[in-house]
């Protein structure tokens, strides 16, 4: 199920001013170009930033998210009509045989229940073609990263054009072994105050191995991610073929 932020339609707007610097999808689309990349699924594909800047590099692009208010932000953009919106998640994907696979940002984290992730990877390897790659991140566990999810050192007021000034800080709710929760807070110039929780599965990387193998593919190499150097895992694995 979609979080708050991506699912309201009066907070999923407020996405992609708020995330308006994204130094990892650099990487991403270097990885893309790396792989000689021509189709590519952006699994989880939110406001479509991503999937947006693929298909402005002339690469053939779908774009699957399960929140229906990002997707209606991403098919408003310049360019939007260049990709395929899909309004689901990567369990139930037409045949595509797509060069490469993407989940961008927090995508594999916040797909929290097991079952749901052994089917997400089965998606994923099903919509590659033979000699097609996944490619995602997740955060590394032992940072401990959820230490610094509360007001303190989140809070920030920002001036967001259409929008005003917003107040917005998030707060850890619990820390349940590898099951992380949080709530985003936001507190607009008028006194409207919306929550968005959040939930966040923490994998080490040898489980995510492990259920990457279990699934067919081969993990080609783990990288750190450039934007949080030391803090990420990114794996790039490929399904065996040509």
């Amino acid at each position: 199920m979609a979080e708050e932020l991506f699912n309201d339609p009066r907070l999923a707007p407020l996405y992609d001013p708020l995330e308006d610097e994204r130094p990892d999808l650099d990487a991403y689309l270097g990885i893309a170009g790396e792989l000689g990349a021509r189709s590519v699924l952006d699994i989880g594909c939110g406001t479509g930033a991503f999937a947006l800047l693929l298909a402005g590099r002339g690469m053939a692009v779908v774009g699957v998210d399960p929140a229906g208010a990002s997707l209606d932000v991403a098919r408003a953009k310049p360019g939007a009509e260049r990709v395929t919106w899909l309004h689901g998640d990567a369990t139930g994907l037409p045949p595509l045989a797509c060069d490469l696979a993407t989940m961008t940002g927090n995508v594999a984290q916040a797909i929290t229940d097991h079952a749901v992730w052994r089917a997400t990877l089965a998606g994923a390897y099903g919509a590659l073609r033979p000699g097609g790659h996944l490619v995602f991140e997740t955060r590394d566990p032992a940072r401990r990263a959820w230490e610094g999810w509360n007001r303190a050192d989140t809070h920030r007021v920002v001036e967001l054009p259409g929008v005003g000034r917003l107040e917005t800080w998030c707060e850890l709710t619990e820390a349940a072994g590898p099951v992380v929760s949080f709530r985003g807070h936001y507190v607009f110039a008028d006194g409207r105050a919306l929550i968005s929780d959040s939930t966040l599965r923490f994998r080490g990387r040898d489980e995510v191995a492990d259920d990457l193998a279990a699934h067919g593919f081969t993990v080609r190499e783990v990288r750190g991610a450039p934007d949080r150097p030391g803090k990420e895992f990114v794996f790039v694995a490929r399904r065996p073929g040509d």
